[in-house]
């Protein structure tokens, strides 16, 4: 006859209380770790030889920074005085992929466009990074032209000014009479897809 099947004994986490198996994917995995190393070993032996790394790694780490501690010292004073070595970190911002970030150009772009073949609308990009807020900007253009003006999103998720009728070339004159932080040449209008100074 054939002999009875045994329970199995489950070794539980008393952290996360999920089976020791199963740590991996509990809510709190990173807890779980010293727990696993000294219990189950068997069961992650990848954790084992991550602490055993992290160990070497800070031990290195000591011995290192006596190590050149001491020789800093003695490279110190054996240099001439006027030569000073300096290691500068650039604060660059990476994008997914690798790719740089580059800083925004300080600019106000003025484009007019055309809607109902009769229907003009004025949109005023970048005041923002002059340090002006757009609703603020948007009721004194409002009140300086009497039109509507309102802040909306553009296409690329960027907030703009929208003022009705066509006031592009006078709006150039108020902006740098209202707002003495825009010069007249960070302003730049669209015409006919390509970007034209507006001095």
């Amino acid at each position: 006859m054939a002999e009875k099947p045994q329970p199995v004994k489950v070794l539980y986490c008393p952290i996360c209380s999920l089976p020791a198996e199963y740590c991996e994917f509990g809510p709190d995995f990173e807890k779980c770790k010293p727990w696993l190393i000294s219990n189950a070993p068997d069961l992650y032996p990848h954790l084992l030889k991550e602490a055993n790394e992290k160990e070497g790694e800070k031990v290195s780490e000591q011995l290192q920074s006596v190590g050149i501690s001491s020789a800093a010292e003695g490279a110190a004073s054996s240099d001439p005085p006027g030569s000073t070595v300096s290691s500068k970190q650039e604060d660059v911002k990476r994008l997914p992929g690798g790719k740089i970030k580059k800083k925004e150009k300080q600019e106000v772009v003025i484009e007019k466009v055309v809607r109902n073949r009769r229907k003009c609308i004025t949109i005023v990009k970048g005041l923002d990074l002059f340090g002006i807020k757009f609703s603020d900007a948007s009721k004194k253009l409002g009140k300086k032209f009497a039109t509507g003006a309102s802040v909306v999103k553009g296409p690329t998720d960027k907030e703009q000014i929208d003022v009705q009728g066509d006031i592009s070339y006078d709006i150039v004159e108020y902006i740098t009479e209202t707002w003495p932080a825009v010069p007249e040449t960070a302003i730049f209008f669209i015409e006919d897809g390509k970007k034209v100074p507006a001095a």
